[in-house]
């Protein structure tokens, strides 16, 4: 039995592998895939999510590109995608609708040792990094944590509120990170 299965089914989701290479130098971080992305079995699936725009705008990825390629892009440039939770019970896609005690994080002390080429982690909104902070990064071993951590604009569509360029801006942060 893994750890996710103790949940409600019909409520129980959870996240995909890591997209990481020896390469990785900036950890992005979600919460844990929507519904879209669940059902397409793809990061950032949803059509309003701004992640991928975002992307094409600061580490060139083609965003028009098949999914495969995008992912293979994110590794060439350095980028490494992940979710705090591994497993939870969240009814529908938002983040406040987490179940808290039903989380599971991943297993960032494995990921952090695999590739200690990973120096920065970037939060894909606050809700993401308040999650980290409560449930990831207490079992973390502080020798393997990233010297810089990022809070950025979400790219969600409930996000609406700061248009594209503003995210763009806000996440361009990250560009020098990649060098």
């Amino acid at each position: 039995m893994t750890a996710c299965e103790n949940g409600k089914a019909d409520v129980r989701v959870q996240s995909f592998a890591p997209v990481v290479s020896p390469q990785s130098r900036v950890l992005v971080l979600g919460s844990m895939p929507g519904v879209a992305s669940l059902n397409a079995q793809q990061y950032y699936a949803h059509p309003r999510n701004a992640f991928w725009p975002v992307m094409q705008a600061v580490a060139g990825i083609d965003r028009s590109a098949d999914y495969a390629a995008r992912l293979q892009q994110l590794r060439d440039s350095g980028i490494a995608l992940w979710d705090v939770i591994g497993c939870c019970e969240r009814p529908g896609s938002l983040d406040n609708a987490i179940v808290q005690d039903s989380v599971r994080c991943n297993d960032f002390n494995t990921l952090l040792r695999q590739y200690p080429g990973i120096r920065a982690i970037a939060f894909n909104g606050k809700s993401v990094e308040q999650l980290f902070r409560r449930h990831a990064l207490p079992g973390i071993d502080e020798t393997l944590l990233p010297t810089h951590r990022l809070c950025l604009l979400s790219t969600s569509p409930a996000n609406a509120r700061p248009d594209l360029a503003e995210k763009i801006r806000a996440w361009s942060v990250i560009r020098d990170l990649l060098q």
